[in-house]
């Protein structure tokens, strides 16, 4: 299916209400992970347990709680899929989200420019995490049930970016904060929104390549993702083709050309991606 078919199936199967969705976005109403051409998939668009009860029922198991060093939060996994790693504070409602990737892979990423820095190696995996509260709340405190019902989802998003968890870098809420950064606007594509990508230029090295992108609608904060130069087996990953790639970047780093198959997730903090069209 072609890129320009693909807003004509998201009207068929959306509503008039998602060309003014966007402009009041805030607070987070939702999690989902994974884009997707079929909306019939299970898999594209699948909402994610917010609390750490509904997280146990999903089938979801614990593999480490707040004592950890190098993490915030308790986080579970299903299946011993580390794609999705959910994060809960102390209170077991949603903190945070993680991805893990073999430290074995054929092509060493991440590189060393990437390891710590965002990713911290643990075990035998690099994880690449992002919190939706204030990191301090997670493991002390963490929310109380009428804040969680204010705020939904979260109040910011922070990307680790060491081995402290502490140090993390918040993400400006609103795109017209995002200029005084070294954020690079994209393009706006349906269903996920205007991305911006981290520092990228047209000659740089993808062994510099930060493996987040930030999604904008109606000018707020939405969605995120990630971007791993890696061929990772998980069905809720996304492998976009080489051909793709201008439509989500004004500025295509050259050395994407050889950079083979990457896998990209989507993570969604609003409950209805799939009518996101608002690029301005």
């Amino acid at each position: 299916m072609t890129l320009s078919i693909f807003p004509c199936l998201v009207l068929l199967v959306g509503s008039c209400s998602g060309f003014i969705f966007g402009s009041n976005v805030h607070p987070w109403d939702g999690l989902k992970v994974t884009w997707g051409i079929n909306p019939f998939n299970s898999i594209n668009f699948a909402d994610m347990p917010r609390t750490e009860a509904e997280a146990e029922q999903s089938g979801f198991t614990i593999i480490s709680g707040c004592e950890h060093e190098n993490f915030l939060g308790k986080r579970y996994m299903k299946d011993n899929d580390p794609a999705v790693i959910l994060i809960y504070d102390v209170n077991g409602y949603i903190a945070g989200i993680q991805a893990g990737i073999p430290t074995t892979l054929s092509n060493g990423y991440p590189s060393l420019e990437l390891q710590k820095h965002p990713f911290v190696r643990d075990f035998d995996k690099h994880y690449i995490t992002a919190y939706f509260v204030s990191p301090d709340l997670i493991c002390t405190r963490g929310r109380t049930s009428s804040e969680v019902s204010t705020q939904g989802t979260g109040t910011d998003l922070y990307i680790q970016n060491s081995t402290n968890p502490m140090e993390s870098i918040k993400i400006p809420h609103q795109e017209a904060d995002i200029g005084s950064t070294k954020w690079v606007k994209g393009h706006c594509f349906p269903a996920m929104g205007v991305h911006y990508w981290y520092d990228i230029s047209l000659d740089m090295s993808c062994d510099q390549l930060f493996p987040v992108f930030l999604l904008y609608n109606g000018g707020v904060l939405n969605a995120f993702g990630w971007a791993f130069k890696a061929e990772l087996p998980s069905p809720r990953y996304e492998h976009p083709s080489q051909s793709t790639f201008k439509a989500f970047m004004q500025v295509k780093p050259s050395c994407l050309d050889q950079a083979g198959t990457l896998s990209t997730l989507h993570i969604y903090l609003n409950g209805r991606p799939q009518t996101d069209f608002l690029c301005d």
